[in-house]
């Protein structure tokens, strides 16, 4: 009886070429990211061990054909190198780590008073070029915020951010809450209604924090309770009151928040009395109108005045140059009229005599005839 036996040939081939490769779940790398480096060789079986080579490091750190790095951070950049353990054969990449960084001076709550000025400034260091926007109450803003002189409307929460388009997830942001301040102001206005049978006294008061209203009755010190507030908008709003006075009264209306307590009054006549109405005070919108019809205005007339100038040099310029020629032409007859020869002269001289002579012989024949 015959037996088989079985017989394995093994093939071995020696390693001829490495590879290093960089093993990442996104295509681009940025700070906080881990990173897997492998490396690799052609040969069978394949090599188990091999050396990596970390930027900065000159020594090689021993491994299986993985190398992990975790929260990498930008000094993580440089060229990576594997090789066999004998180091006769290397193979090298490069890593990037993108990096982001924001600095929004100031930050965070921020109080100031109406008038102030405040700088602002937002600093972007990355990798590459970053977009930079700022928002302000969950809205984009078209510019970046400027104070110069802070109004009440400029308070409020601003965001500046900035990304970088080609690394996903790249994204900073910081916050500035700006909170403007300012004591009351108040403005009265009254109007009769038309009605002709009461008034509106209104109370324009601006302040933050908001102020709170009163109305009271001077003399009598009586306070009046019902009362119309406008909407609190930018730190403004307005308090008004309707009355029917049977005689003349003095109101005045006290504006308190925690900074001051302001008071101003004002002469109200009796129903019966006609009187002057002092107009309500204009919107900011109207103001601004008012002021670009107020520009417009003034460059017509401007316009007007420069044409009415160069005109005026036009004509001042044609009068001389015809004062010019008709001083030429007299001067020219006068040259003329000296250059001719004396015995012209004397022609023309006993011409115009005997002209004269045959006029008044003619004069003293019509006399005899009549």
């Amino acid at each position: 009886m015959q037996k088989l036996l079985n017989v394995y040939i093994i093939f071995t081939d020696p390693t001829e070429k490495v590879t290093i490769q960089v093993l990442s779940q996104s295509r681009t790398i940025k700070e906080g990211d881990n990173i897997t480096l492998k490396c690799s060789g052609n040969g069978n079986p394949p090599p188990q061990e091999f050396l990596f080579y970390i930027p900065g490091e000159t020594e090689g750190i021993r491994s299986s054909d993985t190398y992990v790095m975790t929260d990498v951070r930008r000094n993580a950049t440089g060229e990576y190198k594997c090789s066999l353990t004998d180091k006769s054969m290397m193979d090298s990449t490069t890593i990037t780590v993108h990096y982001l960084d924001l600095q929004l001076t100031p930050s965070g709550e921020v109080t100031k008073q109406i008038g102030e000025a405040l700088p602002v400034s937002c600093t972007i260091s990355s990798s590459r070029n970053a977009t930079v926007f700022w928002i302000k109450d969950n809205t984009r803003m078209q510019t970046s915020p400027s104070f110069s002189s802070l109004q009440y409307q400029d308070a409020g929460n601003y965001v500046c951010e900035t990304t970088l388009q080609e690394v996903e997830g790249l994204r900073k942001r910081q916050t500035l809450k700006l909170i403007v301040e300012g004591k009351p102001q108040i403005k009265m206005t009254k109007k009769t209604n038309t009605n002709k049978m009461s008034k509106t006294i209104i109370c324009h008061v601006e302040g933050f924090p908001k102020p709170a209203v009163q109305w009271t009755v001077t003399g009598t010190g009586s306070i009046i309770n019902k009362t119309e507030e406008t909407k609190y908008v930018n730190g403004k709003f307005a308090s008004k009151i309707i009355i029917a006075p049977e005689e003349n009264v003095t109101l005045t209306c006290i504006a308190e928040n925690e900074l001051e307590r302001t008071v101003t009054s004002m002469n109200v006549s009796a129903i019966s009395i006609p009187e002057y109405d002092e107009p309500e005070d204009r919107t900011d919108d109207n103001s601004e109108k008012v002021n670009d019809q107020a520009k417009l205005i003034v460059g017509i007339v401007v316009g007007l005045l420069l044409v009415a100038l160069v005109a005026g040099v036009v004509y001042w310029l044609y009068v001389k140059k015809s004062n010019d020629a008709k001083g030429k032409s007299e001067k020219a007859a006068a040259q003329n009229f000296a250059s001719l020869p004396r015995t012209a002269s004397k022609h023309v001289d006993k011409d115009l005599g005997n002209i004269e002579e045959n006029k008044k012989l003619e004069e003293n024949n019509h006399k005899s005839e009549t």
